[in-house]
């Protein structure tokens, strides 16, 4: 892709992000995730003007960074998902955030013991005796409790009877928290059936690492105790292993997960589902009606595969590090941010035709802002695929396809491919709106595919 400004070649948000960034190392000695991470809250990330010196974080800097370089360095991941995500106010200066470590942790502590008293057969998964790895994984996450343990006996006196009046007010407060038994029993079933099928094969699962299976049960549980308009539904594991992964810490990646199915959960449900292959299947008829007409074939069906990408953040079409990548490029939000600009500065070209001296006036094809780049991202991977998709004659040999790509996306390609359209779809509404015509008298600040470049250009 060319530069909007200049017409000379531009990086793609894939290709920003430089080979010569930090890797996790695949052969390092894994260990249990930390209960809690505390050194973190005061830790500084040194992306270039987003933090200030007390610990403030730019959010609109943050996620324009992370946009427009393709992510962060593996080393900042953690720190950035935790304001990216919602765990830390991005607001927040490095003291308060300290304070803040110290409330979540509690408060997660008693959220947890809570449902352990309330269902204390729940406290040990039900192993499958042939399942070496499992029993292993008992054993390294028992070898942490212990050593937490220690590590609370050897505080101070200052920091137990500080972390006693903290966990006073924890306990007050989830103090009228109820739970249906039949309910968490069923979800516990489920998750406990899903844990062991979290990919094992990642390094963060190697050696002793086993034990974070144990811990991924537990964040899991007690997010289904506290949100029981939620529950758990199937996939959640893969997605909150993500968070624990990047994390690596207990305390921070329940918060992060929780702060995350906030705004996503709503795709957990059959509603969310359907609203998501709706969207798709709009976006795609808008790029490419052809390919729309031969998906549909009269159902919504055929989009079903759609939303496991969707669902999953396209977790198991890329290469891992690589999807890592992409969740925190979508989790930006940062081009649904621009198609909000976008529309309100096509606004502004409607108010100024309303009341100019012609008299003429056309119809405003209106944007849908509810196209979020993820929408792009999938239908990027269609139309990459199109030639083979609409050799597909029915239902399974369609997902026998798809099934085929995991594993096997370039994402910067995919990526350079994703924002190419959404510009495109931008462009036409606009071109549309003002049907082809700019009036010679405006200048160059006012015009609305100024707009619309200026977006584009890394500042």
């Amino acid at each position: 892709m060319e530069d909007l400004n200049t017409g000379n070649p531009r990086q793609t948000a894939g290709e920003r992000l430089t080979a010569s960034s930090p890797q996790l190392d695949e052969g390092s000695q894994r260990t249990v995730a930390a209960i809690c991470s505390p050194a973190l809250a005061v830790a500084r990330l040194t992306l270039p003007r987003v933090m200030d010196a007390e610990g403030r974080v730019d959010e609109s800097r943050l996620r324009m960074h992370i946009f427009k370089n393709g992510g962060v360095c593996p080393s900042e991941r953690g720190l950035a998902w935790r304001f990216l995500f919602g765990m830390y106010p991005c607001g927040s200066t490095a003291l308060e955030r300290s304070l803040l470590q110290d409330q979540l942790a509690v408060r997660y502590q008693v959220m947890k013991r809570k449902w352990q008293h309330f269902l204390p057969s729940a406290m040990r998964m039900r192993l499958n005796g042939t399942d070496a790895e499992l029993l292993a994984a008992v054993r390294y996450f028992d070898q942490r409790q212990a050593q937490t343990q220690q590590q609370s006996q050897d505080r101070s006196e200052a920091v137990r009877v500080r972390m006693a009046f903290l966990e006073l007010q924890a306990q007050i407060l989830f103090e009228r928290v109820t739970f249906d038994r039949e309910e968490l029993q069923e979800a516990i079933r489920i998750i406990d059936k899903d844990v062991p099928r979290t990919n094992r094969d990642l390094s963060y699962y190697q050696n002793e690492g086993l034990g974070n299976l144990l811990v991924l049960r537990e964040i899991l549980i007690t997010y289904a105790a506290f949100h029981p308009e939620v529950s758990y539904a199937q996939g959640m594991n893969d997605l909150c292993s993500r968070f624990l992964e990047v994390l690596d810490c207990e305390v921070d990646t329940f918060w992060s997960f929780s702060c995350y199915m906030e705004k996503f959960s709503r795709d957990f449900r059959a509603d969310g589902l359907h609203r998501k292959m709706e969207l798709e299947a709009a976006l795609l008829k808008e790029l490419d009606p052809p390919l729309y007409a031969h998906l549909m074939k009269g159902n919504m069906e055929r989009f079903t595969f759609c939303h496991r990408w969707l669902l999953l953040g396209f977790q198991r079409e890329f290469e891992h590090s690589e999807a890592l990548r992409l969740f925190e490029i979508l989790r930006c939000d940062h081009l649904e941010l621009i198609s909000q600009q976008v529309d309100r500065a096509r606004y502004q070209e409607r108010v100024a035709q309303k009341f100019s001296t012609d008299g003429s006036e056309s119809e405003l094809q209106a944007i849908n802002t509810d196209f979020t780049f993820e929408l792009f991202i999938c239908a990027a991977i269609l139309l990459e695929h199109r030639e083979s998709l609409l050799q597909c004659p029915d239902d399974f040999q369609l997902l026998q396809y798809t099934n085929g790509l995991q594993g096997t996306l370039d994402l910067n390609s995919i990526l350079k491919k994703a924002e190419h359209h959404f510009y495109n779809y931008c462009k036409r509404c606009a071109w549309d709106f003002t049907n082809g015509r700019c009036r010679p008298d405006r200048s160059k600040h006012e015009d609305f595919f100024y707009h619309l470049r200026s977006l584009f250009v890394l500042k």
